[in-house]
């Protein structure tokens, strides 16, 4: 899959002309007002995570806030919202009541099955699961951007939509929202990432390729099974699986350009069901990252070979399949070039980071294989705070005080694209 990558020709011209730079003065002082509330919200929803799939108190959570806040919204049957800020502004809609123009903003909702070590006040109440990958800040953010936007609806020549997605650690939460309709009318997508690798206080929006495809693998492997002390009479399958493991890797180091960026990942390594009993079986899992989709198309086979011939030379079997997952983000660059003006109004020169993107993957690709628009890494790092470890880590934590800058810069750039000509 290729993400589809457009211009943005209804709002080509909005980074080139003063369209939205009157709202920088409100967006600025909408934000700091709403800082606390941004930081509590996070902290809320810190506190309560929900793995993939079951963000059923994440939703009620969201709703009553949204409610609060007086904005319309819809619950969906998959624990995904979609909310809608309407503009006041002089033909923000038709006679018939169409908007001029809407654009969306995303954030995703879900955590993962990682039991947290961070000692904070307001860790994870839910044993095994924590907000390990910053989808507590992206909601928080989100309701700040709907706080500011709701404040400057006047200045809006069309529509906001604003999409709470589940579902995004296991890649198909995007699809679910698209096939509820989240994507109807749309003319322009924003969605943001809080990134360990970006120093907080920045943001990072640039054009092109940010992330990467992002497929995976299982391998079955069976051997035969025997006592523990007679090696001899049986195929070990977890010796199979560890020859494996590091086998796949030489794809990396040694069958792929230096230049050509590709990961090879096993997650999950299963075998044997007692310690005195040589196993008949193992299973493992993983992720393969490529950047080009030259690439993408060859690693299926190049990693079925090895598997084959590693079980074969151990005199083991081994059946391999491959499931695609997201194709790579790649921003449109007038999209893009509209965030980057939104850092420089709310944020300064000082805000906009250099970032040249990330082999992990974002389901939020399959918007931009429908419409036109930009994603960007809200940089958190901050050693002297502590949010120093990276995404996924059981001691994840982050710098609060970008959350309303993070806030801001999507509210400026759904400002921006709004602001009419």
């Amino acid at each position: 899959m290729t993400a589809v990558i457009t211009a943005c020709p209804a709002f080509s011209q909005a980074y080139e002309t003063a369209a939205g730079t009157k709202t920088v003065q409100q967006v600025r002082a909408l934000g700091a007002a709403a800082e606390a509330d941004v930081i509590a919200a996070r902290r809320l929803f810190h506190r309560f995570p929900e793995t993939s799939g079951n963000e059923e108190n994440t939703q009620q959570l969201l709703s009553k806030q949204l409610s609060d806040l007086g904005i319309e919204h819809t619950c969906l049957e998959n624990h995904g919202i979609i909310a809608t800020i309407r503009g006041t502004a002089p033909g923000a809609y038709g006679s018939d009541g169409t908007p001029a123009h809407r654009v969306a903003l995303r954030a995703d909702m879900d955590a993962l099955p990682v039991t947290e070590d961070t000692g904070a006040a307001f860790a994870s109440e839910n044993p095994g699961v924590m907000h390990a990958c910053g989808h507590d800040a992206h909601m928080a953010m989100m309701l700040g951007a709907v706080r500011i936007l709701r404040d400057v609806a006047d200045q809006l020549v069309g529509e906001v939509r604003i999409i709470f997605q589940p579902a995004e650690e296991i890649s198909i939460g995007a699809l679910s929202m698209i096939e509820a309709g989240a994507l109807e009318g749309v003319d322009a997508i924003y969605g943001a990432h809080i990134w360990s690798e970006v120093p907080a206080g920045t943001v990072s929006c640039a054009p092109g390729q940010r992330m990467a495809n992002t497929d995976w693998f299982h391998i079955e492997i069976e051997g035969v099974s025997a006592h523990g002390s007679m090696p001899h009479k049986g195929v070990d399958a977890v010796v199979v699986g560890a020859e494996m493991v590091m086998a796949l890797q030489v794809l990396v180091s040694r069958d792929v350009s230096p230049f050509e960026p590709v990961v090879v990942t096993v997650g999950e390594f299963h075998g044997g069901e007692a310690r005195n009993v040589m196993a008949g079986h193992a299973t493992l899992t993983g992720t393969v990252r490529t950047w080009s989709e030259q690439m993408r198309a060859e690693v299926p086979d190049r990693l079925e070979h090895i598997v084959s011939r590693s079980a074969h030379a151990l005199g083991a079997k081994a059946t391999f399949a491959f499931e695609p997952g997201n194709a790579g983000l790649a921003n449109d660059p007038a999209c893009a070039e509209v965030a980057r003006q939104a850092v420089l109004d709310t944020l300064g020169a000082e805000g906009v980071a250099d970032y040249r993107g990330t082999l992990s993957g974002e389901d939020f690709s399959e918007y931009l294989r429908l419409v036109p628009g930009v994603f960007c890494f809200v940089g958190t790092r901050n050693p002297a705070v502590g949010a120093e470890h990276p995404q996924h880590s059981c001691h994840y934590t982050i710098d609060e005080s970008v959350l309303v800058k993070g806030s801001m810069v999507a509210a400026q750039w759904a400002c921006r694209m709004l602001a009419g000509k």
